[in-house]
């Protein structure tokens, strides 16, 4: 079942949204096979917080509060150039993962915002194609919302903004549902492994 949950991104409340359940924006971390320690290490941190109930990762600095500004500046120029209205939400979850559009667009689809140093930007606007770093975090989009299309989006102040919109990739998103379900599997048996080891030594 979907629930949606209007909260604002950063906040607490947003951070226990999503504790000890993998989200889009580390579904990359899931898929990186020839990376096995960023995949372990993503996993220790998501039973840490299921363990302890609190996030592995709660702090703000200059460099994200600037993000998230520009990320409000991208969305407005998106509304404009698009005559589009936006459902803002914090943090979708679907079951047992997750994830935090920039917003919702209509009934069918998501939008993805990303800030890129002016180089990255031209960059971007040149190939005029999704960076393939960020097609684990689309297609995941679209899988935990069930909705038919991301319109991705980066940014920079005073260079054009990129838009793309891109579709559901069913093969991959059955590929990435199978990697993020053993992924689970594996995060419920430890989990439930060092809570057996907990109570043995409490019982001791």
């Amino acid at each position: 079942m979907i629930q949606v949950f209007h909260c604002e991104q950063g906040s607490e409340e947003w951070f226990r949204c999503r504790l000890g359940i993998p989200t889009a924006s580390e579904f990359k971390s899931i898929l990186a096979k020839g990376e096995g320690k960023t995949r372990r290490t993503y996993m220790l941190k998501l039973a840490g917080e299921r363990l302890t109930g609190e996030p592995a990762e709660a702090f703000t600095n200059a460099h994200t509060e600037r993000g998230r500004v520009m990320e409000g500046e991208a969305r407005r120029l998106y509304e404009f150039l698009n005559d589009a209205e936006l459902q803002h939400v914090g943090f979708v979850r679907n079951g047992n993962i997750g994830c935090s559009p920039d917003s919702l667009i209509g009934h069918g689809g998501v939008l993805e915002i990303k800030t890129k140093l002016p180089h990255l930007q031209i960059e971007v606007l040149i190939a005029d194609q999704l960076p393939p770093e960020h097609k684990p975090q689309v297609q995941g989009h679209l899988l935990v919302c069930e909705r038919d299309f991301v319109d991705f989006a980066s940014y920079w102040p005073k260079i054009p903004l990129f838009r793309k919109r891109i579709g559901r990739d069913e093969p991959y998103i059955r590929m990435l549902k199978s990697e993020i379900d053993r992924f689970n599997d594996e995060l419920d048996a430890l989990t439930e492994k060092l809570v057996r080891a907990g109570a043995t030594r409490v019982a001791a």
